[in-house]
């Protein structure tokens, strides 16, 4: 086995042991570990390979380069996405219509505050950031390397147990993705992906992303 091949299977090997095994684990230690508990372990350990990585420059982590054209496009198409599922709701889960700001408006206000920087912003500093500046040379720089991205992204939410969870995510892991590809911009992907976590869980969808949800209500 040459230089090239050995290289190829230690990627292969870690991108399977971050992205397929700690999701398995979660899955099946749910008693042992909150799956919330991974990420800023995790998050260390992608600054700390990020700092090495060649070329990375920690601007990228804040950069803004986004006209408003690009930022309009996105709220109306957030906006026609709202309106689908709010109606998938009222028509075919009518009781969780507004489930958590009706039943905990305070946890709900926390919850749409907190989000976006805690959880989707690192969330896509991993999918994103780290798997595309690391894995493009398992993956290359196209459509496999944004599937490899958006597959992961939903197979880490295998700990919640139910289809919906793993389909949405997919369809948001690739819409983001794409979006990165484009721009390079980690925060207006992470801004993107809190606006559609904070969505969710303002329509009735939050019990398919967090799982004792229904106690706090």
């Amino acid at each position: 086995m040459n230089k090239k091949q050995l290289k190829v299977t230690y990627f292969s090997l870690e991108f399977i042991l971050l992205f397929i095994g700690i999701p398995l684990f979660l899955f099946y230690g749910a008693d042992l570990l909150h799956p919330s508990s991974v990420l800023v372990p995790l998050l260390i350990l992608v600054f700390m390979v990020l700092a090495f990585t060649k070329n990375f420059r920690w601007k990228e982590l804040y950069d803004f380069p986004i006209t408003w054209a690009e930022v309009i496009t996105h709220l109306l198409i957030a906006f026609v996405v709202s309106m689908i599922l709010l109606s998938w709701v009222f028509f075919f889960d009518q009781k969780n219509l507004f489930n958590l700001p009706r039943g905990n408006l305070k946890v709900w206000l926390m919850l749409s505050t907190f989000y976006p920087v805690f959880s989707a912003y690192v969330q896509e500093v991993i999918f994103r950031t780290f798997i595309f500046r690391r894995y493009k040379r398992l993956f290359g720089r196209g459509w496999l390397l944004i599937f490899a991205s958006a597959g992961v992204f939903s197979f880490a939410h295998i700990f919640y147990y139910h289809p919906v969870s793993m389909v949405l995510t997919f369809i948001l892991g690739f819409y983001l993705a794409i979006i990165y590809r484009k721009t390079k911009s980690v925060l207006f992907v992470a801004f993107l992906h809190g606006l559609y976590g904070n969505m969710v869980f303002t329509i009735g969808l939050g019990h398919y992303f967090w799982l004792d949800m229904f106690k706090w209500l």
